[in-house]
């Protein structure tokens, strides 16, 4: 049984295991998880879940900001698979009392954390409180930031001293390429977006297409280097903040 006291011992166990064994086994001991879904290629996890687990719970940041091509997708996964997606929204006054003071486009000058804060990290720490553990689409090969991902982990930035929190990422070990390899062999939808030179999809003012040979997370944040291109969910070792 997995637990936070045999962690270490499973992401070693696990680093040579297929994500779909992966999520075989963490469905099967952990009934209290979910799977966080942006609408981009994760989708391919989402689906690959669901066909494990037809109740699988799936949640997904509205940030308010997203574009509208991913809400459509959001929708049609929903409705294809028949999904129950939980969508997460920011708290409003706080969301309000910042763009009063910052407007809509203060990340270009002083960078993307107070807003993706607001936006994202606050109602993801609401929402992880009420789980034991959840599953994410990261990768090594996305960016520098995730090259040491394990596949399974406590989560230091979202645990808190009342509330261990564990968090699994299947796909840490696959490629871009073997993610579009599944979605193709099982016809898996994905976002349109994909098909206009978007990789990397968040949301709308911070995520552009890339161009050949172009690193997928230059597409995100592209003023800001690239070790800084995390907005918080995933940032190892480093507590999130919402303020």
């Amino acid at each position: 049984m997995i637990n936070t006291q045999n962690i270490e011992a499973i992401n070693t166990e696990f680093a040579d295991y297929e994500p779909k064994q992966i999520l075989k086994r963490v469905l099967a001991d952990i009934d209290n998880i979910a799977i966080s879904f942006s609408g981009a290629e994760d989708v391919a996890l989402v689906v690959m879940a669901w066909k494990l687990k037809k109740d699988i719970k799936v949640f997904s940041l509205d940030t308010g900001r997203l574009h509208p091509e991913t809400m459509q997708f959001l929708e049609r996964i929903r409705k294809e698979y028949k999904i129950d997606i939980e969508f997460l929204s920011p708290e409003a006054a706080q969301l309000e009392a910042f763009t009063r003071a910052k407007g809509l486009f203060s990340f270009y000058e002083d960078g993307h954390e107070q807003c993706c804060g607001i936006r994202k990290i606050a109602p993801l720490r609401k929402h992880l409180q009420g789980l034991s553990a959840w599953i994410t689409g990261q990768r090594k090969d996305q960016s520098p930031t995730r090259s040491n991902v394990p596949v399974a982990q406590i989560d230091k930035s979202f645990s808190t001293p009342e509330h261990t929190l564990l968090k699994f990422n299947p796909f840490a070990n696959w490629t871009s390429a073997q993610v579009w390899e599944y979605i193709r062999m099982f016809d898996v939808p994905y976002n349109p977006l994909h098909d206009q030179g978007f990789v990397s999809i968040g949301c709308q003012p911070c995520t552009k297409p890339i161009g050949p040979n172009q690193h997928e997370r230059e597409g995100r944040w592209w003023w800001e280097e690239a070790t800084q291109k995390e907005c918080g969910l995933h940032k190892p070792s480093v507590i999130a903040t919402d303020s």
